[in-house]
């Protein structure tokens, strides 16, 4: 197990193939600071760099998951210029979306309490989201005159429809979380003290599985929503191509005639 201390605003973890990432500013709900940003950031370097980590679990310390942007990190003294929110979005909360997405691995996204805001919308860019029955999702951004940001307006209408995107985004109400499993906006929704339970059952689960393969569903998933039929279909062959191609594909073909459990390798 490794524990990086040099972190403030966040905590990281890695254990027996599971990186975990926790947002650690609890007293202002783990919103986010371009420093807490900058940590984040290291983190992912070190899960992009370290072949043992099969499996990204994110979470939030205390009462909250996340309440988004600290407005408070933006301020600005009378008379100056107004900051430029595009900027914000192109050098922090852009890569981060990217960087959830393209993970070759499965990310797990653990909700305690509110996920507001860019809060929201980051935990909606991860694999598996699952939440406490407590716990609720905001999109907190048209109370202040934004619209959804990181991701939010392209994965809403994808997840919940149309019409459904278009009432959170515009309202900015409150969605609870067991809501929010029946609408197909998250995967599940338990008890608040099973939380954290069901997070790393997932997560040592999806540590011994072929990670590599999981990859490419993420890969193909994604794309789809850009295809025509035809596009994809020659995406799938591609990709099922390299997948019958690798150790964990012969390996699991093997246990399962040799009535055996798998030794998968992942990445």
């Amino acid at each position: 197990m490794s524990d990086s201390v040099e972190f403030q605003s966040i905590q990281f973890a890695v254990d027996n193939g599971i990186a975990t990432l926790t947002l650690n500013r609890p007293k202002a709900l783990n919103s986010f600071t371009a420093a807490m940003h900058g940590e984040v950031s290291k983190a992912f370097d070190q899960i992009e760099a370290d072949n043992s980590i099969r499996c990204l679990l994110i979470t939030g310390a205390g009462r909250g998951f996340c309440a988004g942007q600290d407005l408070n990190d933006r301020a600005v003294a009378p008379g100056e210029s107004m900051p430029d929110l595009g900027d914000s979005l192109e050098n922090y909360y852009n890569p981060l979306i990217r960087r959830i997405t393209s993970l070759p691995m499965p990310v797990i996204c653990a909700v305690n309490g509110v996920a507001a805001g860019a809060g929201a919308n980051i935990a909606l860019a991860c694999d598996i989201v699952i939440a406490g029955k407590s716990a609720s999702f905001i999109q907190a951004f048209c109370r202040i005159g934004l619209i959804p940001d990181s991701g939010g307006t392209w994965s809403l209408p994808k997840l919940v429809g149309m019409a459904r995107a278009k009432g959170l985004a515009m309202l900015g109400d409150k969605l609870p979380a067991e809501k929010a499993a029946d609408w197909g906006l998250i995967w599940e929704c338990v008890a608040d003290e099973k939380l954290m339970e069901r997070a790393n059952e997932l997560a040592a689960h999806f540590a011994t599985q072929p990670t590599a393969g999981l990859a490419k569903i993420k890969q193909a998933m994604h794309a789809s929503t850009d295809h025509t039929l035809d596009v994809h279909l020659d995406l799938e062959r591609d990709l099922q191509r390299a997948a019958g191609q690798s150790h964990d594909y012969k390996e699991g073909v093997g246990a399962f005639l040799n009535k055996r459990a798998p030794s998968f390798k992942g990445k």
